[in-house]
């Protein structure tokens, strides 16, 4: 047997809420643009064409709760409040129709981004790569079964940035909805258990600072809360 040079790390993995369950992490992807009004925001147009997408490494999702000192190598720490679906089972080139059979649940979550590195990274069109992936850029409350929560549509989504209203919409407004970004996404990955999509984040991103406290919701959820502590 071949010797290990340093241990396998711990899987990373997410509760389910109400159950003594843990949904293990194999992949993260996450929905640009999902928002009109968002993409408006950041100077953008909504490609309506198709979805797109960027990735995070399992290794860099938290669970709420947690305390994060504020990122290194960036001036403008940003928050998104995003809707997180859980998938449960595989899939391939997956039917809008037949979509809705992978989920296992959903989740409130937070992507959280170096906007000025983001903004450098697009004004030379380079990847995004160390604006969205990095220690402790995706967090994530307990999971609820899909059937506990419906289906996704009229749903409020928000954010309080220390108790004052930062983002507020509805799930409705989301440009590409649940069905059709797994139908799209299975189009172009095997589509297993274990993965997170993250749909993108609604108007009102902005900065935060060290002291701050997030509480994110999505009606029918756990909330996701996140403590911005000091640099390192």
């Amino acid at each position: 047997m071949t010797k290990l040079l340093f241990p396998i790390p711990d899987p990373v993995t997410v509760p389910l809420r109400g159950e003594d369950a843990a949904f293990p992490v194999t992949r993260i992807f996450c929905v640009g643009r999902n928002y009109a009004d968002h993409a408006k925001e950041m100077g953008d147009e909504v490609d309506r064409e198709t979805p797109f997408y960027f990735t995070k490494a399992p290794a860099h999702l938290i669970l709420s709760g947690a305390t994060i000192p504020y990122a290194p190598g960036t001036q403008d720490f940003h928050h998104e409040m995003e809707f997180v679906i859980a998938i449960g089972a595989a899939g391939f080139r997956v039917a809008e129709a037949d979509a809705m059979a992978l989920v296992l649940g959903y989740a409130s979550g937070l992507d959280m981004t170096r906007r000025d590195l983001q903004t450098a990274a697009k004004d030379k069109s380079r990847p995004w790569d160390i604006s969205k992936d990095f220690e402790n850029a995706a967090v994530i409350g307990p999971i609820t079964r899909a059937g506990a929560f419906g289906t996704p549509g009229p749903q409020a989504i928000s954010l309080l940035l220390n108790g004052k209203p930062a983002q507020q919409s509805r799930l409705s407004e989301m440009v590409w909805s649940v069905p059709e970004l797994i139908a799209h996404l299975s189009t172009l990955y095997h589509l297993q258990p274990g993965d997170l999509i993250f749909t993108g984040t609604p108007a009102g991103v902005g900065p935060v600072a060290s002291g701050d406290r997030l509480h994110g919701e999505v009606d029918g959820l756990a909330p996701v809360e996140l403590t911005i502590g000091d640099a390192e």
